[in-house]
């Protein structure tokens, strides 16, 4: 009786081991890199990723980062009086996606490619770059102008337990008055449950 006793725990305690081992969550963090082709600069952000298993290896996938006030310098010349006026423009990028990822293979470390479409808000403010910001542009953003994007891309995760890293590499593509290519990255942790 002791030993069946002793089974029973010892398989209660090592099965939720076993299914552990699959995850059907991840939640994580990242830091954003996007290279807007039109203006020709560079915005970085920070965002965050949900995603739930599927099926296997197929997860579904949402994410929204938000790119700071990125100032660049806009000239224009007078034909006529031959004067320069220089101004500075305060953009921000709000941006979010949702997909299916699928993984590549299996173990700690292994690639991914995914698909995924969403919206883009390109907005102009004087205002600091603050959480009060970002839930102003949030709420705002049935008011604004939002853009169509679709985003095919690919990386690599590596996780440790239920600790990770990742890295999204692709080409954010918006819709407005055509297409229009841009490079954007991401790195952060994640959590797996």
């Amino acid at each position: 009786m002791k030993r069946v006793a002793l089974l029973l725990v010892l398989t209660g305690c090592l099965v939720p081991r076993a299914a552990a081992q699959e995850e059907h969550i991840q939640v994580g963090v990242f830091a954003d890199y996007f290279r807007a082709a039109q203006t020709d600069n560079n915005f970085a952000g920070v965002g965050a990723r949900v995603s739930f298993m599927s099926y296997k290896l197929l997860k579904f996938e949402a994410q929204m980062s938000y790119d700071f006030n990125q100032a660049f310098t806009e000239g224009f010349t007078n034909t006529g009086t031959g004067s320069v006026t220089v101004s500075r423009s305060g953009m921000r990028v709000l941006h979010g996606e949702i997909g299916p990822k699928l993984d590549l293979g299996h173990g700690r470390i292994r690639p991914f490619v995914t698909v995924k479409a969403g919206g883009i808000n390109f907005a102009f403010s004087n205002a600091p770059a603050t959480v009060g910001t970002f839930f102003s542009s949030v709420d705002n953003l049935r008011r604004s102008n939002v853009s169509g994007v679709l985003y095919p891309g690919g990386g690599l995760e590596g996780h440790l337990g239920p600790i990770g890293l990742r890295l999204d590499v692709g080409d954010e593509i918006y819709f407005s008055s055509g297409a229009h290519h841009n490079l954007s990255m991401a790195f952060g942790p994640y959590l797996r449950f």
